[in-house]
Formats: C-alpha cells, sequence, structure tokens
C-alpha cells in the first residue's frame, strides 16, 4: 500500500529550485481543515478549546495560523512561553504544563497569565513562595498502573515521571482550595500516539468520575478537564485512521453519562494535541545524492537524523515515496540513510521502493510534528529550513536552514573562532 504526499512532483520539482534540499514541507491548508474537522467534533462542548502542543511544531508561522483559528498553546517551557507571548498568545489561551519546572518558568507563567498546570504536589508550596497561588489552577493526574483498552495495555502510566497520585491530588486540591484557588482544572496523559478511537473516550470517563469525586469530597467545582494528547496518526499506510467525530462522539456520550447527572454539565473540556494536529500535514523532503552496493543495498540522501530522529531514536515507521515513481512497482529493497557517523542514522530499513536514481527526490512522510523540532547538530550537521505551502499553491519561507555561522554563534567566548571564514563553505 502507499501513501500519496500532499505535494505532486510538478510542484516538488518548482519548490526545490527556490529552496534546496532537505526541508520540512507543510501544508496550510490540511491544517486548517483538520483544525475545523477538530472544532466540529467537539462543538457540543461549549467551552471546548484546543491548546496546541507547541513542543510538536514550535514555528510562529504554523502557531500564528492555528490560533487565527481559535487554538490556544500548550507550552512546557519558558521559550514556549516566550514564543507564545510574542505572537500576542498569553492569558488563559496558555496552558503551562511541565515538569521539574524551574522558577523562572513559573514566574514567566503567571507573568504572562498563563493556566499553570501542576505536576506535582511539592510545586504547590514551591509555586505560592514564587509568585502566590493563582485563581484558576490546574493538577496534572496520574492513575498508576498500566492503562488499558478493552485487553490491549496502551501504557504504563505507573512508570511515567508525571503527576499527582489519586491521593496527592485530592489532598493537593484541598490545599489548593485553603489558598484561596477558585477554579481547577484536571489533566492527564496516559498514552502516546494511540491510533484507536476508543483511547479519548476512556481517558474522559477516568477523569470525569474522578472530577464527580473531586466534587463530593473536597467541595472543589472543576471548571475544566483537558484530555491532552495521545490521539495519533496512521504512519504506517495500512492503518486505519482515527475519526475524530467517533471520538468527539464518544466523549459527549461519556460527558452525558458522568458528568451531567452530577450536575457539573458546565465543565469545558479542553484538548492538547500536536501529533493529531499537524503531523500528516508535513513531511521532510530530501535528495538521493549516494548509492552504495555491499552486503546491502543503500541510498544515501541529504538529510539525515538531525532533519528527522524518530527512525533512529525508535526505530519508528516513516512512509517513503520517490517522486515521479509513486505508481512504479516496489522491487528493489533499500536502507535510505543519512551521513552521520552512526549506524542507525537510516530513515527506512530493507524497504521496498521503486528503483531509486541520484538526483530523485524523497518525500518522508508524517514529519509535521516531533519532526524538526527534535532536531539536534550532532556531528556539525546543521538544521534545514522550514517552508510553508500555502492554501494558493504558492509557497514562504518559515524558517531558514542554519549555517555555519549559527553553529559558531555560542563560542562568541572564545576568541580565535570569531575569525572563522565562513564564506570559504560556499559552493
Amino acid at each position: 500500500m502507499q501513501k500519496r504526499p500532499f505535494v505532486t512532483k510538478q510542484q516538488l520539482d518548482e519548490i526545490v529550485k527556490k529552496y534546496p534540499t532537505p526541508f520540512h514541507l507543510y501544508d496550510e491548508k490540511g491544517i486548517r481543515a483538520n483544525v475545523r474537522a477538530l472544532q466540529k467534533a467537539f462543538s457540543w462542548n461549549k467551552g471546548f478549546k484546543e491548546y496546541f502542543a507547541v513542543k510538536a511544531t514550535p514555528n510562529p508561522y504554523i502557531i500564528k495560523i492555528l490560533h487565527e483559528m481559535g487554538c490556544g498553546c500548550d507550552c512546557s517551557s519558558l521559550t514556549e512561553l516566550m514564543l507564545s507571548d510574542a505572537l500576542g498568545i498569553r492569558g488563559e489561551e496558555v496552558m503551562f504544563s511541565s515538569n521539574a519546572t524551574p522558577a523562572k518558568e513559573y514566574v514567566f507563567a503567571n507573568r504572562i497569565g498563563a493556566l499553570i498546570n501542576l505536576d506535582d504536589i511539592t510545586h504547590i508550596d514551591f509555586l505560592e513562595k514564587l509568585v502566590g497561588i493563582p485563581e484558576t489552577i490546574s493538577c496534572r493526574y496520574n492513575p498508576g498502573g498500566v492503562f488499558q483498552i478493552s485487553n490491549s495495555i496502551m501504557d504504563n502510566p505507573g512508570d511515567a515521571k508525571y503527576g499527582f497520585t489519586k491521593e496527592q491530588l485530592f489532598e493537593g486540591f484541598r490545599i489548593l482550595k485553603e489558598k484561596g484557588a477558585k477554579r481547577f482544572g484536571i489533566h492527564a496523559f496516559l498514552a502516546s500516539n494511540t491510533v484507536t478511537n476508543e483511547y479519548y473516550p476512556v481517558l474522559a470517563k477516568t477523569l470525569f468520575e474522578t472530577a464527580v469525586e473531586l466534587k463530593e469530597q473536597t467541595g472543589v467545582q472543576v471548571s475544566f478537564i483537558n484530555l491532552s494528547g495521545g490521539v495519533g496518526i496512521p504512519y504506517r499506510p495500512d492503518q486505519e485512521p482515527n475519526d475524530i467525530y467517533a471520538i468527539g462522539e464518544g466523549v459527549r456520550k461519556v460527558y452525558e453519562e458522568v458528568l451531567v447527572p452530577a450536575g457539573m454539565g458546565d465543565v469545558a473540556i479542553y484538548t492538547e494535541l500536536g501529533r493529531f494536529m499537524l503531523g500528516p500535514y508535513g513531511c521532510l523532503v530530501t535528495t538521493a545524492i549516494h548509492e552504495k552496493h555491499t552486503y546491502k543495498e543503500y541510498i544515501g540522501c541529504d538529510a539525515c537524523a538531525v532533519n528527522l530522529m524518530r527512525p533512529a531514536m525508535y526505530g519508528a515507521y516513516h512512509h517513503i515515496t520517490v517522486m515521479g515513481k509513486e505508481d512504479a512497482p516496489c522491487d528493489h529493497k533499500y536502507d535510505i540513510t543519512g551521513s552521520l557517523c552512526e549506524n542507525n542514522d537510516k530513515f527506512a530499513i530493507d524497504r521496498m521502493l521503486p528503483k531509486i536514481e541520484i538526483g530523485d527526490l524523497l518525500v518522508i512522510h508524517d514529519t509535521g510534528a516531533h519532526g524538526y523540532s527534535m532536531g539536534y547538530n550532532y556531528n556539525g550537521k546543521l538544521r534545514s529550513a522550514e517552508v510553508l505551502l500555502k492554501e494558493d499553491g504558492s509557497t514562504q519561507l518559515i524558517r531558514r536552514a542554519e549555517t555555519p555561522r549559527d553553529y559558531f554563534a555560542t563560542f562568541d567566548c572564545f576568541p580565535i573562532l570569531k575569525d572563522l571564514d565562513y564564506e570559504r563553505v560556499d559552493i
């Protein structure tokens, strides 16, 4: 089975004339359509809001598109908060969820009025000493054990470093109430990249029942429940994608079964999706620059794990299209590699693809989230550009590629490197 890229060979031939490979390309039309679908799926909830997980794709142009459509920002670091603030996204349009949080990050989050989501009961005193307890506060819940859907184990929250235990959550809410908090939220993230319509409804039931218990035992009225992320995408072409409308309807049914009878029919539902929002609407474009015939057949690309580390880090599958050969038979077995001094620098292993010629453009699918953002500079490799394919078919550079000057910029404390001749490397 094959996936079709959101860009054609003809379009890409023109784009690479302007932007040399490798680069990440994003599909504005697809992004906007996906936001509309999510919002429609949860339109039954008056307070619904998507807080886009900035960590997934921290690009101001992308975030601005999402904000125009009503999305807020889920931030987990100082720089993500600063990025949101610079875009004019602040106040309750920002959810700050972090762990082992440095003091200055809480101070800045409070300064811009972000909704603070505490990760641990000890952070209550830590936050109070820094900035006081805000009137609106959220706590991250970790029920422990394993998280199951039907007979399938989805993940193991008990091994995760995040969140309050149930006992800590109830005690924490009592303390926060005593310290003056008036509006409360619950947040939980129990499984990553689930490709099942059941995940959100099952998670929602757990959180809804916990919210009812909190009301009964502590008198705390939960105002919002954040289902966080975890709704995944089908990286493999034979996977059935999630149906966001079925997911929204599943959450609605549980909402009406649990919250409405408890007099909590005004609770707002929040999400903080990243992969689902952007993953399929980005790709890594790279050129085949070498071929090698040893014990295996290799195709060497001008991209490497610096540009997309998921295959090297997790053994993750990313589909690959050889542009212009979409319908050609996949009768050649290749390892598709980068140039790092690491043997795991491979985008594909023993992948059946059409015959690849030097100069062919390869599209590596589903890099719109956790693609560029997980990049690094090992071997002194430089991070690529990011390009937006706009709705009208034109393109816009939304992040330039790094240069050697960028790589050496933080060595400004070492005088000898100030005189490097950067022009010598231009070809």
